[in-house]
């Protein structure tokens, strides 16, 4: 039999995991009586990723077509998670590239498809959503063109097919309809031929010992670790005596208890691999993503992955704050150690190194939305712990300090033009381009930032353009060191008793900035619980209760009303705090507090600091 591995890969939302459910669907991979038949997002198993609408983990699934086993690999669009994308793109043998048919090739899709071609990856491009009214499919194909002519370090990668379709309806087309109409004739039968013709069969070298690179990893509660990857070559037998080698050096030897592989979204248990396919091996204890397993008679590693540097750091701890052990299950520093050495093994893009100083943990990752999955992820588990105020990483490039740079394209409606130069203006951003779209009523702004100055900018400007704007980054690698921006953020209100908050106490504070904190919350000093209306962070008393007499006076008891509190979910936090603040993350709350708790302590401090 022969098997395709192709992978599959575009910007965020243009339509990945769509795709897959047509392909799944359409190859029967399910019973019409199954629920995955009514279900969208099939891949997107994970809470977050149905929450949030995107795909974070890379996953590998099956189909059959023609006797073709066709493993597809649907892969992260968002570049912080590009870990993903260099650990399960060398499964692969090829990919479909896909773009959508209105917006177009947009940062990370030139992430991936940079990626792939690195790989080598055999490319198709599918241009989706051709139904759209703005679509414009020849114009977006003279686009990805000219991105194929940036990035390819070959001239065999500019010769691509191009197919086009509506991942949605499940069609897909050689030649672009001039008049799409969803009459239930059409299927993804060219994508479906397309990839046979193009994509190499993956069975190759069979008669050669057995050796494969770990490539992701999983657990079963029955039989433990498990390691997947693909076969690169030779045959593999159940209870076969197989060794873990990593830089040429043989770490240990053992049996393959058990096999797997997958068909449809289920592993199948079976007592044979061989060359090419994507399989799953059980028997080996200790192992990490990048080892190669073979015969005994080949003990040699493949090359290992390699992985992009991570640009943004934070601090991690136990919670030392009044409330701590409160709310969490797991509070201690030894417990959150080992969550995050195990998360270490099977996210590449992340680093995490023991602060001496300070007994925390240094994370490391590609941004902040990779490093807010985290946090998120421990937070569903019961883990209660602290977090500072994310940080850019210097490094020194020949004895010059230099910093991560990005481009940065922001899609936005012509009024808020003037807002969004201002805001990337105080940034110390250049711009590179300023055009319309094809809507006419929007416009693509593409600019040059260092990161550090690009931390916070999702939130303030989904704020100035009332939740219309649409951001996203390439990384485009560490220069000089530049301009700094000054602080865009005015002072904290800051608690000054422990308790619980009054209406009489939370009036009083707002009249002095944005409260966080609502009626009946409870607080401890040095807590923030809201945003001052000026530079300067401002105490209150927010547990003020009013002060009863026998008096009676014209209009007692009319008060002014408590305007709702605003809450700040955990990417707003992570971006409010400065760096003599933290952040307190339990399974149920959020709370922004200062370094120092007491004011004593804090101007003990400020006088250090002249």
């Amino acid at each position: 039999m022969e098997i395709r591995n192709i992978a599959i890969i575009a910007h965020v939302d243009h339509g990945k995991t769509t795709l897959v459910d047509a392909m799944l669907k359409q190859t029967k991979t399910f019973r019409d009586n199954q629920k995955e038949m009514s279900q969208t997002l099939i891949m997107d198993s994970n809470d977050l990723e149905k929450e949030k609408g995107i795909t974070i983990l890379a996953k590998n699934t099956s189909v059959y077509y023609r006797g073709t086993k066709i493993n597809i690999i649907d892969t992260p669009g968002h570049a912080d998670f590009g870990g993903e994308v260099e650990r399960t793109i060398n499964m692969a043998d090829g990919a479909i590239l896909l773009v959508d048919a209105a917006e177009g090739p947009l940062p990370q899709t030139k992430f991936v498809l940079k990626k792939a071609l690195q790989s080598g990856l055999k490319i198709i491009l599918v241009i989706n959503k051709v139904d759209k009214k703005d679509a414009r499919p020849a114009e977006i194909l003279s686009q990805v063109e000219d991105l194929f002519l940036d990035l390819a370090e070959d001239s065999s990668s500019l010769h691509f097919v191009t197919l086009y379709a509506v991942g949605r309806d499940g069609k897909a087309f050689f030649n672009c309809p001039e008049k799409y109409s969803d009459d239930g004739h059409d299927d993804l039968q060219p994508l479906f031929e397309t990839i046979l013709k193009e994509v190499p069969n993956s069975v190759v070298n069979e008669d050669k010992p057995f050796q494969m690179l770990i490539s992701t990893l999983d657990y079963d509660n029955y039989v433990g670790k498990l390691c997947i990857g693909k076969v690169h070559q030779g045959v593999l037998k159940k209870d076969q005596p197989i060794i873990l080698v990593e830089n040429q050096k043989v770490i240990g030897s053992y049996k393959a208890q058990k096999l797997y592989t997958t068909v449809g979204l289920q592993r199948q248990e079976v007592n044979e691999v061989s060359s090419g396919d994507i399989v799953t091996i059980a028997g080996i204890p200790q192992l990490t993503i990048g080892q190669t397993v073979c015969d005994p008679v080949l003990p040699e590693s493949l090359p290992t992955i390699a992985v992009s540097e991570p640009t943004i750091k934070i601090s991690l701890g136990a919670n030392t704050s009044p409330f701590s052990g409160r709310e969490g299950k797991y509070c201690t520093s030894r417990q959150i150690r080992e969550r995050l050495m195990k998360e270490k093994e099977v996210n590449l893009g992340l680093r995490i190194e023991d602060d001496p100083q300070t007994g925390k943990f240094v994370v490391s990752g590609r941004g902040e939305l990779h490093l807010a999955i985290l946090i998120e992820s421990m937070r569903r588990e019961g883990y209660e712990m602290e977090v500072s105020k994310p940080q850019v990483i210097y490094k020194k490039v020949n004895n010059e300090l230099c910093e991560p740079y990005e481009e940065v394209t922001i899609e936005v409606d012509k009024e808020f033009v003037g807002l969004v130069n201002e805001e990337m203006g105080k940034r110390r951003a250049i711009m590179i381009d300023h055009k319309e779209t094809s809507q006419n009523s929007t416009v693509r702004l593409i600019f040059k930032i260092s990161s550090q100055n690009l931390l916070g900018i999702r939130n303030s400007l989904l704020t100035k353009t009332r939740g219309t704007v649409q951001i996203s980054s390439y990384f485009l690698g560490f220069e000089k060191t530049g301009p700094k921006m000054g602080s865009l953020r005015n002072g904290a209100l800051i608690a000054t008793k422990s308790g619980t908050t009054l209406s009489y106490g939370l009036i009083n504070a707002q009249e002095r900035g944005v409260l966080f904190v609502g009626m009946g919350v409870e607080v401890y000093e040095g807590m923030i619980v809201g945003l001052a209306s000026r530079t300067d962070d401002i105490e209150v008393n927010v547990c003020k209760a009013k002060q009863l007499t026998n008096n009676r006076s014209k209009g007692e008891g009319v008060t002014a009303a408590l305007t709702p509190a605003t809450i700040l979910n955990l990417e707003q936090s992570l971006d409010f705090i400065n760096d003599d603040e933290l952040l307190e993350v339990t399974p149920l709350n959020l709370r922004l507090r200062k370094k120092l708790l007491t004011e004593s302590e804090r101007r003990v401090q400020r006088r250090q600091d002249r």
